[in-house]
């Protein structure tokens, strides 16, 4: 970073500290390390602290950005992490993407000019990309000598899979579509079959084709449909719990997931209809219903996938909370694994971060809990103002 900018941040303080718990970081610090105390400044446009923070070289400003927009920034290392097979709940991977992200926001705030028109996210979007593609590219196998080749591998290696034809047809098509030699298409598919075992490369349609807009699309459902699509065998499954659903919870989804369950093709979220568009599609819906249909349509794929064997699904519910100073100091929640058998029971402190296993679920593993250990991560994860009473969420088991 130039020197003439400063970064001083007098008046306030971390708003959660570490607990530096023996078995190392939690989600609940990592997800809320940019969080300041007492509240900065409110402004209704994000863009309005960059400005601020160019014209008065000063990255007071920076951080005040950081704190409002910490939860969009999570969610995007998270639906990351989700689409590339990677645990999104494993605090010291997932701190290690977000700071990359901030890097990548450091570095472009230096050649960043308001007066160009384009808001701040826009202008970063394609580096915010590039950072997390590097911090995955790192965790390869092999080596790349750049991101812009470790790029070029995935799309080769997403084009061979996709095609289902031979390597050399699969060259023949990047040749035609790239215009490199079929010499340097043969050494990027080579790189791809050495350096990927456990996950699959794809590069999804969405990344290739949609405009980067620099905006943050909150995710509907914990676990996302459209990922699953390039995972060979694992699409095959959640097809055939797709053609389950009648056809106005087929549409539904496929209108709101902005995705076609045919073809796999995904379209640009930007464009999806909103609840009040899909209310006079379905004539006689409010808005509301229209949600409360997407949900149980959601729910309902979400079981049939889980008995399909393509996810696993937990159920909670919320059995006895204390408070202190009107936030959720400790609770009791039941567990149920795969939504079938005897539930399970887990009590948490929230002050502290930890959790107790009381009971195992039927089903949940003796000896790893997966089960009660993914509710935990979750739990640990939610902001406290918005933990369940009941909630039913589903995950890829990596």
């Amino acid at each position: 970073m130039d020197t003439a900018w400063t970064w001083e941040l007098s008046g306030y303080c971390a708003k959660y500290s570490f607990l530096t718990e023996p078995k190392g970081l939690t989600m609940r610090e990592v997800e809320r390390i940019f969080q300041l105390d007492p509240e900065p400044p409110v402004h209704q446009n994000l863009n309005d602290y960059i400005i601020k923070a160019v014209q008065s070289r000063n990255l007071r400003w920076f951080s005040f950005f950081l704190h409002h927009y910490e939860n969009r920034l999570n969610g995007r290392v998270r639906r990351f992490l989700l689409r590339e097979g990677l645990d999104r709940y494993d605090p010291e991977r997932f701190l290690d993407y977000k700071m990359g992200c901030v890097l990548a926001m450091l570095d472009c705030l230096q050649g960043y000019d308001p007066a160009q028109g384009a808001d701040f996210l826009t202008y970063a979007h394609h580096f915010i990309g590039n950072a997390l593609l590097t911090c995955r590219m790192q965790e390869e196998a092999g080596s790349f000598e750049n991101v812009d080749e470790y790029k070029a591998v995935r799309g080769i290696a997403w084009l061979y899979n996709q095609s289902g034809q031979s390597e050399q047809a699969a060259i023949q098509k990047y040749v035609q579509k790239n215009g490199c030699t079929e010499e340097t298409a043969a050494k990027f598919l080579a790189l791809a079959k050495q350096n990927r075992s456990r996950v699959p490369f794809y590069q999804t349609i969405q990344e290739a084709d949609s405009e980067e807009t620099g905006e943050e699309v909150a995710v509907d459902d914990s676990w996302n449909y459209t990922d699953i699509l390039w995972n060979g065998a694992q699409a095959e499954k959640i097809q055939r719990a797709f053609e389950k659903l009648n056809f106005r919870e087929q549409t539904l989804l496929e209108k709101r997931l902005a995705l076609c369950m045919t073809c796999g093709r995904v379209s640009s979220w930007k464009n999806r209809p909103t609840f009040e568009e899909l209310a006079v599609l379905f004539e006689g819906s409010t808005a509301s219903g229209a949600e409360r249909a997407y949900r149980k349509a959601t729910e309902k794929l979400t079981l049939l996938a889980a008995a399909e064997g393509a996810v696993r699904a937990v159920r909670i519910k919320q059995k006895a909370k204390t408070k202190r100073k009107k936030k959720i100091a400790a609770a009791v929640y039941e567990y149920q694994a795969d939504c079938d058998g005897e539930w399970g029971e887990i009590s948490l402190d929230f002050e502290t971060s930890t959790a107790e296993i009381l009971r195992l679920a039927d089903w949940d593993t003796t000896i790893s809990n997966f089960y009660a250990r993914k509710v935990i991560q979750y739990l640990l994860g939610c902001d406290n103002d918005k933990l369940p009473k009941e909630a039913m969420f589903a995950f890829e088991e990596i």
